[in-house]
């Protein structure tokens, strides 16, 4: 294809990229770098009518109005959001270093910090339901291409109603599930003759119920992947391998996991990326207490009465680097076998 007729086809693709992905996150990572002005307070002296004086302080609207019009992006603060004890917490966790306290006492300090609360669930929901969701569609994709033709096609739909709902209608439907009076929550008192049992009241249920629900959520989609790649294992080596007398589960070891190693390697990128945003479960199960996520944090700065746009930048740029990490890996693997075959 000649360079011109190339570079047509793909300008409308790099247009949109540059407009919805590359000049947002060079706006938030400029964002980042400032903070929101302090208030300029003023003391004000209210005298009634009838004598009496009162003194208060108020913000003073037509100074901070002055202000904000010449320096709107706020007070340039460098790097010191991604300092402070609401993100990185280099301070503080100097600080609890120099303690020399054990490591279980500093491992539950420093989880004790906003930001390392949120990476920690963010990781376990990532790399627990990753492959457990893959693990999950890939059995399920095994067992609807073994059933019959007559009822494939409503297995195949109620297979994929977790990605049919909305995620955050989901997490709702399963969080009202497990209330008290839910059929799942009942059910588990009745089972363990505990009628104060609740899977809100600790935070290791809590991660429990959003990680039941990450795997149920995440596997249709595993499942359409792996579905679509049995139908492209060659049947002659299949039969080779029966007529060898390979039993169904070295079929399935030998033959076909191999066949779809670089379909499960598509999942792996696609759903770590999704799972590093994991929010809606969070916001649907209200479960804020006990679990928040890196994506939680900048929706809840960004909600808030006083909007933080230096700190959601902040947290959003940390969280770009998070997914770049995690993929980096597996892009790497790819790259190496994408060589090794070339060659």
């Amino acid at each position: 294809m000649p360079h011109k007729t190339f570079f047509a086809f793909i300008l409308p693709s790099l247009i949109a990229m540059v407009l919805f992905i590359a000049l947002p996150i060079v706006s938030v990572v400029v964002q980042s770098l400032y903070v929101e002005h302090p208030r300029i307070l003023v003391e004000v002296e209210n005298c009634q009518p009838f004598g009496g004086c009162t003194k208060e302080v108020r913000v003073d609207s037509a100074a901070m109005q002055d202000l904000e019009r010449s320096q709107p992006m706020g007070q340039f603060n460098g790097l010191g959001t991604y300092l402070n004890r609401g993100h990185l917490a280099v301070d503080e966790i100097g600080a609890i270093l120099a303690d020399n306290t054990g490591p279980g006492d500093v491992l539950s300090r420093i989880y004790n910090l906003p930001f390392y609360k949120a990476l920690a669930f963010t990781l376990v929901f990532c790399f627990v339901v990753t492959p457990l969701a893959m693990a999950l569609g890939f059995v399920i994709a095994l067992a609807v291409n073994a059933v019959p033709k007559v009822i494939k096609g409503p297995v195949i739909f109620f297979s994929l109603l977790p990605m049919i709902i909305t995620p955050l209608v989901g997490s709702l439907i399963l969080y009202w599930m497990i209330q008290s009076n839910g059929i799942i929550g009942a059910s588990l008192q009745h089972l363990f003759n505990d009628p104060t049992l609740s899977l809100r009241a600790s935070p290791l249920l809590t991660w429990l119920s959003l990680l039941f629900y990450g795997v149920w959520s995440n596997a249709p989609f595993s499942f359409v992947v792996f579905y679509a790649g049995l139908q492209t294992v060659p049947g002659d080596t299949l039969e080779s391998a029966m007529i060898d007398g390979a039993s169904r589960w070295e079929r399935i070891r030998y033959v076909i996991i191999p066949h779809l190693m670089p379909l499960a390697t598509f999942v792996a990128l696609v759903q770590l990326m999704d799972n590093f945003r994991v929010f809606e479960p969070i916001v649907g199960f209200s479960a804020e207490a006990n679990a928040t996520s890196l994506s939680w944090m900048v929706f809840n700065d960004l909600s808030g009465d006083a909007q933080l746009f230096g700190s959601a930048g902040a947290t959003s740029v940390l969280t770009i680097i998070g997914v770049i990490i995690l993929l980096t890996p597996v892009l790497i693997r790819t790259w190496r076998d994408f060589n090794h075959k070339v060659v």
